[in-house]
């Protein structure tokens, strides 16, 4: 069964806790992220080694599998949204559908093994990548194609929240 899509937008978690995850954005920089992305990727590792990793937990829930390619590739996106917004002020970001993606790479037929291997290479250069912004580039913008704008440290904020809350989705 087709997971439906999820049409929530997020920004919220940069104004107050998330209610189910417990994240709180507050007072992060994109150097606090960075480390906190390096301390994800030993329980991303675990998530995905376990037996039942592949296995949806009910019909609307993606498996830690499937999580674990789609934070694989949030990982990529938001080094290359950093990028973009490192490069040129006010950049703007292309539009990405999530779930399409988990279609088009067929995320559930994956093989955890090397969605391991990735998501540990990829989680390696995001985190690289924050941990490098001067702070000088802190307050560099950038504007998603629905409108919403952000800095480098509001990316960096609402980036690590996925990361996180997909972690605790899995009971990483």
């Amino acid at each position: 069964m087709p997971i439906t899509p999820d049409t929530k937008d997020w920004t919220w978690v940069l104004e107050r806790p998330c209610p189910e995850c417990g994240f709180d954005a507050d007072s992060l920089t994109p150097q606090d992220v960075a480390q906190r992305i390096g301390e994800t990727l030993p329980r991303w590792d675990v998530a995905l080694r376990r037996s039942d990793a592949g296995e949806r937990p009910d019909d609307s829930t993606w498996s830690a599998l499937e999580y674990g390619c789609h934070v694989r590739d949030v990982f990529a996106l938001f080094r290359e949204r950093l990028g973009l917004m490192l490069a040129e002020d006010g950049a703007r970001f292309a539009d990405w559908d999530q779930d399409a993606t988990a279609v088009e790479k067929d995320y559930a037929s994956a093989a955890p093994e090397t969605v391991r291997a990735e998501l540990a290479a990829e989680g390696a250069s995001a985190r690289d990548a924050f941990a490098a912004v001067p702070e000088e580039a802190f307050g560099r913008r950038g504007v998603r194609s629905n409108g919403s704008q952000f800095t480098v440290v509001t990316l960096a904020r609402y980036f690590l929240h996925d990361v996180e809350h997909h972690l605790h989705d899995v009971r990483g």
